[in-house]
């Protein structure tokens, strides 16, 4: 008897425990931000290579810290802010040397990739503190030396002497919505993601930088309320799809000889997205581009007199991706990353033009870590393991050794020392939160910096399913998917389906990673009994060239048809209700969700397009023309994948939200899109967040916008 009840005291106790699962509220994701996982912050690795860097916050208190790679044990504490008054400190840099920091504070945003703050210098060994400017200015940087520092202020370049406190201004022509030196225009900041427009040779004698002129680019303007009686404007300039660039120049600005000097080209390039220093410090390489990026020329230019010339031409039948992964070699060569044999692989390339391709295989190398000159060893990540997937590999140039230094199949993201001796790995899978390990290069663990276990055991207490990777086979094409299915999952139910989607080129939203909060709010549709998922069209990333690229000049088409496709195919499982199936995307992903509900009209009931774009001719150049040329050579590429052009087709539910002052993706959009469907007699949802740029996020927006959508939802799908 006592055993019996034993037995069912234990029975109680389990079914309890089970019952205490609870479920994920908006409150969780949008207010308590109850699913946040740790991780390490303000990573850098220093000069020795045998030690790093983190920022750490603890209540109020802010403190760089000294590791060692081969323990993760502090060293030292390199700087506390309980010795001094700072504002909260959003990054740090260190001087070549490591004898000073350059704290950036009070950091105000101006666009996605620009702000302006104000900076602190810090010497480490004196322990003196000291305001670089009492102006906010934009991308403080060292100069080698430690001696001087560069910056932006009101589109002027300037460059201050730290130790004796003169301030020397290199331009002084600099003037809102016409000319901008040392920064980017909006386009570039936007696209190429150059946000610094300027370099110091490696031995400090010059400073290489951008000149942009406005002049000609036309103004976008837009309303800002911010509850005054009388709205403003925020004007700026913004070229749309065919319409006129800034013109852009680079000089270089001598420090010795206070001049600078403008590095003219034989062609007339559209763009320069990149500068950079060879080990030369006389030589600056520039990238020179057409308008339609699919030709770039390599330029090296002399410093002393500005002369110049193109060491080579790379040439793609559709457009070239700009990147970050040249890397200049001791020995006089240089890494070059390209995708000309199909899949973007690593080149050894020769400054006489010669080449010699490193990774070879149908697969694609994501990142490139560096190289190991006296062992002959180079460390990259790439796709080896599956298209959803990152791995790190060392090969040797010599014997073409490969060996793969990760054991674990997921998302693999390795930060490497100086000297490439140690490496800080951050791994996840698509259910489990990341971990951050300390391992020498031969992919030896030496530490569990943070495993999230804490996490971990907290998610233990919701109703959590796991997320599913599958393979959606269409007529077409293999496309990479995920699922959430509901708890207590009934396959002889039928559920109503929930797809999310982003669809742009070369992009991945089905990848073996974290999905951090948004993979939660997923989770809450799914405890409400939908099966949510999400599919990777044709034109996305992973899988080369090829199926990247396909899309170009009818960005939309092929994607809609593969969206349309797999919810066809996920109609057909038994499981799934074919008559409910809705969809959702924000910015690209919003104008996928357009043309689903109207293109699609027959499969999908339900859309929600957050800051979607509606007409391509609405959106920036340098992004539109990449993957679709000008509206004046391929007009029809424009309006027939539109959403603004198939308003007509529109049967199911459909939400439109945008913030008012997007700077991206203009309200424009919306608006148009507006007009289509009122001219049409459809009805639709819409919600406008006043003053909310292209993240709708800041004070209660984002559990507002969520509870939003989760209740258009729950009401229609």
């Amino acid at each position: 008897m006592k055993k019996l009840l034993t037995l069912l005291l234990s029975l109680l106790f389990i079914t309890s425990t089970f019952a205490q699962k609870r479920d994920i509220t908006l409150e969780d994701l949008w207010q308590n931000y109850t699913f946040s996982p740790s991780y390490i912050r303000g990573f850098n690795s220093m000069n020795d290579g045998e030690h790093y860097s983190t920022m750490e916050r603890v209540d109020n208190v802010q403190e760089i810290i000294k590791h060692q790679f081969k323990d993760g044990k502090k060293v030292r504490i390199l700087f506390s802010s309980t010795k001094f008054e700072i504002p909260r400190i959003k990054s740090y840099t260190f001087s070549d040397d490591e004898k000073q920091l350059l704290l950036q504070t009070e950091t105000e945003k101006i666009y996605r990739h620009s702000s302006k703050s104000i900076y602190y210098i810090y010497n480490i060994f004196t322990d003196k503190l000291k305001k670089l400017s009492d102006d906010k200015v934009m991308y403080a940087t060292f100069s080698p030396a430690g001696d001087k520092i560069a910056y932006v202020f009101e589109n002027n370049l300037y460059i201050k002497d730290i130790i004796i406190g003169k301030v020397t201004q290199v331009t002084s022509d600099g003037k809102k919505n016409h000319i901008i030196n040392g920064a980017s225009d909006w386009v570039y900041e936007e696209e190429f993601a150059l946000v610094r427009s300027f370099e110091w040779s490696a031995n400090g004698d010059y400073l290489a930088y951008y000149r942009f002129d406005e002049s000609e680019v036309k103004e976008f303007s837009m309303d800002l309320f911010k509850g005054g009686l009388y709205p403003t404007q925020d004007v700026f300039k913004y070229p749309k799809a065919g319409e006129e660039n800034s013109v852009v120049k680079i000089y270089i600005y001598s420090i010795k000889a206070d001049k600078s000097t403008f590095i003219y080209t034989e062609k007339d390039y559209e763009y320069l997205p990149r500068i950079k220093w060879t080990n030369n410090p006389d030589e600056l390489v520039i990238f020179g581009m057409n308008r339609n990026q699919n030709e770039l020329d390599f330029i090296v230019a002399n410093a002393t007199d500005g002369s110049n010339a193109v060491l080579f031409t790379e040439t793609d039948k559709y457009y070239i991706d700009i990147h970050d992964n040249l890397t200049f070699l001791p020995e006089g060569n240089f890494i070059w990353t390209s995708e000309k044999d199909g899949f973007n692989h690593i080149y050894i390339k020769d400054f006489d033009g010669s080449e010699i391709q490193i990774t070879k295989g149908n697969w694609e190398v994501t990142d490139f870590h560096g190289v190991d000159s006296d062992k002959m060893e180079i460390y990259y990540s790439s796709t080896e393991d599956g298209s959803i997937n990152r791995s790190l590999y060392m090969q040797n140039l010599e014997t073409d050794e490969k060996r793969k230094l990760t054991t674990e199949i997921g998302i693999n993201s390795a930060s490497f020392s100086k000297g490439l001796k140690y490496y800080m790995n951050s791994f996840s899978t698509g259910n489990v939160a990341p971990k951050f390990t300390l391992h020498q290069s031969d992919g030896n663990q030496l530490k569990v910096l943070e495993d999230n276990s804490e996490f971990n055991t907290k998610m233990e207490e919701f109703n959590i399913t796991e997320k599913e990777f599958l393979i959606v086979k269409t007529e077409d094409a293999e496309l990479n998917a995920w699922m959430i299915k509901p708890p207590n999952f009934d396959e002889s139910r039928e559920y109503p389906l929930y797809m999310f989607l982003y669809g742009g080129p070369g992009s991945q939203q089905v990848t073996n990673s974290f999905g951090w909060t948004n993979y939660y709010w997923y989770q809450m549709l799914a405890q409400n009994g939908y099966i949510v998922a999400c599919v990777d069209n044709r034109g996305t990333g992973g899988k080369g060239a090829e199926f990247k690229k396909m899309t170009y000049k009818e960005l939309g088409k092929f994607e809609t048809i593969d969206q349309i496709n797999a919810a066809k195919y996920f109609g057909s499982l038994p499981y799934i209700n074919a008559n409910r199936i809705g969809i959702q995307g924000w910015s690209y992903g919003g104008y996928m969700s357009s043309l689903a509900i109207t293109k699609g009209a027959d499969v999908f009931s339900l859309a929600i397009a957050v800051a979607p774009v509606t007409n391509w001719r609405y959106y920036d150049n340098i992004y539109t023309e990449r993957y679709m040329q000008t509206p004046q050579e391929n007009p029809s590429g424009y309006d027939e994948n539109s959403p603004i052009n198939h308003v007509e087709k529109l049967k199911g539910d459909y939400l439109l939200v945008h913030g008012s002052a997007d700077d991206n993706v203009h309200v424009q959009n919306t608006m148009e899109m507006i007009s289509a469907l009122v001219k049409e007699n459809k009805q639709f949802d819409l919600f406008i967040y006043p003053d909310k740029n292209h993240g709708i996020y800041g004070g209660n927006t984002r559990y507002h916008l969520y509870k939003k959508m989760t209740d258009f939802i729950l009401k229609n799908l």
